[in-house]
């Protein structure tokens, strides 16, 4: 029987990655971007929108910026162009806050485009663009405060990223 080639998997489980370390300068640029998006949707009544903002987010989940059209954008074109040192944090609490972009973002496309429900997807974004606002204009990521919380309750195991055992400044120890 013959074995398979584990060079022929490697393109997909390259394919498949979460950059780590992640650039936090192309992760708030693209807070940024949709933040824009976002509040465009919502202004204007683009309910499509939330299906663009929805893939964006499951593409980023699966693979980072190789994806995704925004990700791209902002790690080819904006971030090389800006003169700011890139500052690198952990990759999973970001692919975490990328997940749970990835639930509202797809609840409210599902809400906008198959329920018929706008006022209650208008929610949905609107809770995105808050905290997509919070990363871009604050460096705050709420979705790594709550990987922070889940690793503090052991919820997350401190193996998914030993950087991040010391977020909160006191590295637990085994007990």
């Amino acid at each position: 029987m013959p074995t398979s080639d584990p060079n022929t998997t490697e393109p997909v489980r390259r394919l498949f990655s979460f950059p780590d370390p992640v650039n936090e300068v192309s992760a708030r640029l693209v807070a940024a971007g949709v933040v824009t998006m976002a509040v465009m949707a919502i202004a204007f009544d683009v309910r499509w929108l939330t299906a663009v903002i929805a893939y964006g987010f499951v593409a980023r989940v699966l693979s980072g910026p190789t994806l995704s059209p925004l990700g791209q954008l902002v790690t080819r074109v904006v971030t090389p162009r800006l003169s700011l040192p890139p500052r690198f944090v952990p990759g999973p609490p970001k692919r975490f806050a990328q997940g749970i972009g990835a639930v509202l973002s797809v609840t409210a496309a599902v809400l906008a485009l198959a329920l018929d429900r706008w006022g209650a997807a208008q929610v949905m974004l609107a809770l995105l663009a808050v905290a997509a606002f919070l990363e871009a204009v604050f460096t705050l990521c709420l979705g790594c405060k709550a990987f922070a919380l889940l690793m503090r309750a052991g919820v997350i195991p401190a193996s998914v990223c030993e950087r991040c055992d010391d977020l909160w400044g006191v590295r637990r120890t085994a007990t």
